[in-house]
């Protein structure tokens, strides 16, 4: 637990990013908050080696019409995308937006992104820790109030070495991290995790899973064999209304997911 003591005195706050205020339509309906959660491999169809379709992850963002996005794996000006993903995809959707950089990449940038409908508040970056030197991780999150309602919105990628340490001390450290929060909590990400693992068992600790039981895979596209991204909620009995895989093969090399939650 040294490993959060040591990230959460020298975590930084300030950070480059980008965001946008727009006034947009509210997509659910009265008393309902629709989250979506992808990984979009930076808008690179894995059919396609070397090709950026920015349009078909607008028009699956576009298609779910949810309230909230979270993306991971966002090129912002490498010399392979050559775009502002996060705010192409926004203006393409008709949401805020904000960036979260990760890490230099290609000449650009790499991280994270928030969309939503609804003004992007307090926007806020927070380096994850490692036992093993490898890319690095952040966790972001931001305030949003939805009819009525004040929550934090978190977006996250854990680590992908094959050994479990790195992503069970993340794991540990936004745990440690959210602990003290009094508001709701809408946790998504690609965890990199499968269900069982440590980290997925430190996150049924204090979150609660959109789908616990039978869920469908997320990874490959084509045939998903597991599931390792999520969405998950702490501080709120927000029923879930419903839990699906979108079945979109071509877009990422990862399905979305989407959940919508009765606002209570």
């Amino acid at each position: 637990m040294h490993y959060i003591k040591v990230f959460t005195i020298v975590c930084m706050i300030a950070f480059v990013s980008c965001s946008v205020k727009k006034s947009s339509s509210v997509a659910s309906s009265s008393g309902q908050l629709k989250i979506l959660c992808y990984n979009i491999h930076h808008a690179n169809p894995p059919s396609k080696t070397g090709l950026i379709d920015i349009d078909a992850i607008a028009n699956v963002i576009n298609n779910a019409n949810a309230d909230v996005v979270a993306l991971q794996e966002v090129d912002k000006l490498t010399k392979r995308s050559g775009l502002d993903e996060a705010k192409v995809i926004a203006e393409k959707t008709g949401m805020n937006y904000h960036f979260f950089r990760a890490i230099d990449h290609d000449g650009g940038e790499y991280g994270l992104a928030i969309l939503s409908r609804h003004e992007l508040k307090d926007a806020k970056l927070m380096p994850l820790p490692q036992k093993h030197v490898a890319e690095k991780r952040i966790l972001s999150h931001v305030k949003l109030t939805v009819q009525g309602k004040e929550f934090v919105f978190a977006n996250t990628h854990l680590d992908a070495s094959r050994t479990h340490d790195n992503r069970n001390v993340q794991m540990e450290y936004i745990l440690k991290y959210f602990e003290d929060f009094k508001l709701p909590i809408i946790l998504c990400g690609d965890l990199n995790s499968v269900a069982g693992s440590e980290a997925i068992n430190l996150l049924d600790k204090q979150f609660k899973r959109t789908c616990v039981n039978n869920c469908s895979g997320t990874i490959p596209q084509d045939l998903p064999k597991k599931t390792i991204d999520y969405i998950a909620i702490k501080n709120a009995n927000w029923p879930v209304l419903h839990h699906d895989v979108i079945a979109e093969t071509y877009a990422s090399d990862h399905r979305p997911i989407i959940a919508t939650f009765k606002i209570e």
